[in-house]
This record gives structure tokens, C-alpha cells and sequence, in this order.
């Protein structure tokens, strides 16, 4: 019977909230911000496509953002044990509240398509469609919408560089530019964070990741509540793979409760385009990036509603 109520009053909130207006999120404006990225190239550490890409970002977030904050680290590449330059932008709104939520994806691409199935292919760089432009995408439409509808929580958007330049086995490797920025956050802190990963698939379909639960649980059942009151049936009440992912690297180095958005089974679990030539825009759509986009935008307009000074 509690359980019961519980659901009803959530229902009722979310209603509310909706009524109050929720600002739409436009799948296809979004659709168009990932195939800019993938225009660039492959867009992997020491490559133009890479700098253009960090200037491109820039560019677009320095008039939506309250506050831009453009942070650099020199790391050791771990394929190459060669000096690398990472480039994480913060887009900060809202910079004076103590409430915050913090929301993450990696601009940068791999550089080696070591899962393609065709031996030739995996010497060669991947276009990171979904792999890396798809969060980003969400990211900026995100961006776009909180600067034209402010809130009076701070919301804080983290284009992260250095995820993909891992090596197989050493989980240390991984998501680098997230741990730069861990080191170095400033306070105050986000109450949770959530990274958005792979987001794009045409074929979505979101399975609860372990790791997220385990650090979590709270945030995952409110995201996945949201999805299932807004009908999006993509969002599996299911557990899936454990994935070492930037949200992983952000709670090992701060402890702050973070969540990994991430379909990992991309197209499907007989077929992946992870870190393979495939990872292109033609196998995401508009729709999946309006899905998980829609979803965040909720998460967002309801802890506002909920977290007014």
C-alpha cells in the first residue's frame, strides 16, 4: 500500500512539475550537433580535428554558460607513454548555489578501432558517432536550454576529453580527463553526477549498470522512474554488464554518487559497433538522443521544483 502511494505521489509530482513547463528537448537539433562533431574527423589526441573541435566548444558554450572554465592537465599517453594535453570544459549555471548536479560525456574519440572484426581495420582511428559525439550532442542541446530557462539549482555540464585513450586490461588507463578534473574540483560539490555514454543507438536500449547501483542506487531509481512515467521503455529495469566508465573514475577519487547512462549493446547483444569503422551518425537517431535528452531535462526541472532555495 505505501509502495502504492509512493508511486501516485511521484506521479503527481512529475505532473505538476509538467504543467509548470519543462522545457522541450529537440531530438533532431541534437541529431545535428553530433554530425558537426563527426564532420570533423576522428577527433583523437594529437590530431587538428581534436583542436578544432575543443575551439568549436568553446565557441559555443561561452554565451549560454554563467561561468566557462576552460581547465588543461599534461598526462602520459598510456599507448604511447608520450606527453598529452587534455582539455576539459566546464559550462557552469548557476555557480553561487549549493545545490548541484553535475552531467558528463567525453568529446574525444578512439583512436584505434581495436574491436572491429576486420584485422586491417583495427590500426585505424574511429568517427565516435555514438562513442563519444552522442553524449556530447545531448550535452550541448542541454546547454542550450538551460541558458534560455534558468534555474535556481546549479547545474553543471563537464565536456571531458581523455576517455577513450585506454589500453585493454588496465582500468587505470581509462577516463582520464575526469580524473584530472576530479582532483581539482572546486566546492561546492555536485549532490550527484550523471555521465552520458553511448547515448545515441538507434536500437536504445538502457540496462541498470552495476557499478551505478552499487555507488548510487538512490539516483539510478529516480532517473529510471522519470523514464518510465515520461513511457520511455528503453529505459530497462534490468541489471547489465559492470562498465569501468567516467562515472566509476569521478566516485573512486571523490566519492560523489554518480550514475552511468550508457547502452553498451550497441546495436544489439549479437552485434556491436564499439570501437569499431561502424561507429558512425547513420546508426543513431534524433529520437534516442530526444529520449535520454528529455529524460535529463526532467531530472533537472523536477529537482528545481524540489530544491528552491
Amino acid at each position: 500500500m505505501q509502495k502504492q502511494i509512493f508511486i501516485i505521489l511521484s506521479i503527481c509530482f512529475l505532473t505538476i512539475v509538467s504543467a509548470q513547463g519543462i522545457p522541450y528537448f529537440d531530438g533532431e537539433e541534437s541529431y545535428g550537433y553530433l554530425t558537426e562533431q563527426c564532420d570533423f574527423g576522428p577527433r583523437y589526441l594529437g590530431t587538428e580535428a581534436h583542436e578544432t573541435l575543443a575551439a568549436y566548444l568553446q565557441k559555443f558554450l561561452e554565451p549560454l554558460a554563467d561561468d566557462l572554465r576552460i581547465m588543461t592537465a599534461t598526462v602520459e599517453h598510456p599507448m604511447h607513454k608520450k606527453l598529452v594535453r587534455l582539455t576539459n570544459l566546464l559550462a557552469v549555471f548557476n555557480p553561487s548555489a549549493e545545490f548541484r548536479i553535475l552531467f558528463l560525456a567525453h568529446w574525444d574519440t578512439r583512436e584505434i578501432a581495436d574491436q572491429d572484426t576486420v584485422f586491417a581495420n583495427q590500426s585505424k582511428p574511429i568517427l565516435g558517432a555514438n562513442d563519444g559525439a552522442s553524449g556530447i550532442a545531448v550535452l550541448m542541446s542541454m546547454a542550450q536550454i538551460l541558458h534560455a530557462n534558468p534555474v535556481d539549482i546549479g547545474v553543471d555540464l563537464l565536456f571531458e576529453d581523455g576517455e577513450d585513450m585506454g589500453v585493454a586490461g588496465d582500468v587505470d588507463s581509462w577516463g582520464l580527463g575526469t580524473r584530472e578534473f576530479a582532483k581539482k574540483m572546486q566546492r561546492p560539490f555536485p549532490r550527484y553526477a550523471v555521465c552520458l555514454d553511448m547515448v545515441g543507438d538507434a536500437q536504445q536500449e538502457f540496462l541498470i549498470e552495476p557499478y551505478s547501483y552499487m555507488q548510487a542506487p538512490a539516483v539510478v531509481q529516480k532517473i529510471w522512474k522519470i523514464a518510465a512515467d515520461l513511457g520511455y521503455t528503453q529505459f530497462k529495469d534490468k541489471v547489465g554488464r559492470a562498465i569501468i566508465d567516467d562515472h566509476r573514475v569521478l566516485w573512486e577519487v571523490t566519492g560523489i554518487p554518480a550514475v552511468d547512462i550508457i547502452d553498451f549493446e550497441y546495436p544489439s547483444a549479437g552485434k556491436n559497433y564499439w570501437h569499431t569503422l561502424e561507429d558512425t551518425p547513420d546508426k543513431c537517431s534524433a529520437a534516442s538522443l530526444e529520449t535520454v535528452g528529455t529524460v535529463m531535462i526532467t531530472l533537472i526541472y523536477m529537482e528545481n521544483a524540489r530544491n528552491r532555495p
